[in-house]
């Protein structure tokens, strides 16, 4: 036997109040008491009431949906956003549709034209890389640009502190004794890793400390990249403490290396690397340290600053997210 379902007018009777005022409530108009409002929400649950999604978009002019537009292709950056923005949204029973542009311009016009005719409330669009990206443009929704800031200083964009992450994974090793800490990284042309170096050197220079090696050693974001500036390290300054790298991947083939050359890590030289690519740095030997880049809090601030954006108050410019520490055995203090 099919059960019928709860009615509007149910819940008013019960909440003791009219169909308007009901309707009024449960949508969140801010012309309801929050009496009323609590009577009403609680009549609605002890109904188990489930409001009529179509009806509901036809009142509000919304849909409940909204659109996340990636352009990265293995998922590594966006997946961790859009989990964090369906945390977000999944309070408010808001759907996310996902499109990968796979970094092809045209293929991301033609996504964002089907997200449109899906009347979405609003959008999301994530980079591949955190490099500034050009804008979409003048849209009959609001978008939010998250991880890959936009060209245009009047959309909204959501990007990872580079520059503090560098600086904190050179605090955590300054503070377990290291002085002679060298930096490998990935693709010079990257803002990333511009931006990771300077915070590094930042930190450094306060402690009145220089480069060991003498160079940041810019690369590819890879293990094999990771072994060959390790070599070249080693040869040009024997006597590093501590390597900093750009990435866990890089980080990996630096512990490759200094595992051949029978330097122990952490006793004799500790190694930290960066984004918290958990099936690398988990099980990397020793564990790595890595810094964390928050990206599923990315997504939840995403969504809450879209959902601000839908119901009309949409800002602009760009806003840092913090990178936060992770510590494991590859870091240990000196002595």
């Amino acid at each position: 036997m099919t059960t019928r379902p709860v009615t509007l007018r149910e819940v008013a009777k019960l909440a003791g109040v009219s169909i308007a005022t009901a309707s009024k409530a449960l949508n969140g108009q801010p012309q309801v008491r929050a009496s009323t409002r609590d009577r009403v929400l609680r009549a609605a649950e002890q109904l188990n009431f489930s409001p009529n999604t179509l009806a509901q978009g036809l009142i509000t002019q919304r849909s409940g949906t909204v659109g996340l537009l990636t352009s990265d292709l293995e998922g590594r950056f966006s997946i961790p956003i859009l989990m964090g923005a369906e945390d977000a949204f999944g309070s408010d029973q808001t759907s996310v549709f996902l499109c990968d542009a796979r970094g092809d311009n045209v293929r991301e016009k033609h996504h964002l034209r089907a997200l449109l005719s899906r009347r979405v409330d609003g959008l999301i669009v994530v980079g591949a890389r955190p490099d500034a990206r050009p804008s979409l443009g003048e849209l009959p929704v609001p978008v939010i640009y998250a991880y890959a800031p936009s060209e245009d200083p009047a959309d909204l964009s959501l990007v990872t502190d580079n520059i503090g992450g560098g600086r904190l994974a050179v605090d955590h090793l300054i503070r377990h004794g290291r002085r002679r800490i060298a930096h490998i990284t990935g693709d010079a042309t990257y803002g990333a890793a511009q931006d990771r170096a300077t915070g590094a050197l930042a930190r450094l220079a306060e402690e009145g400390l220089e480069l060991a090696g003498d160079q940041v050693w810019f690369g590819n974001w890879s293990e094999a990249w990771g072994r060959g500036a390790t070599r070249m390290l080693l040869q040009r300054d024997p006597e590093i403490d501590a390597v900093f790298a750009g990435s866990d991947e890089i980080a990996r083939g630096v512990l490759d290396v200094l595992h051949q050359e029978k330097l122990d890590v952490p006793s004799q030289v500790a190694v930290i690397g960066f984004d918290n690519w958990n099936i690398l740095a988990a099980n990397a030997r020793p564990p790595l340290s890595t810094i964390d880049m928050n990206l599923e809090q990315l997504g939840r601030l995403a969504a809450q600053r879209l959902f601000a954006a839908i119901g009309g108050t949409l800002g602009s410019g760009t806003e840092t997210v913090p990178c936060r520490l992770i510590t494991r055995e590859s870091t240990a203090p000196v002595g």
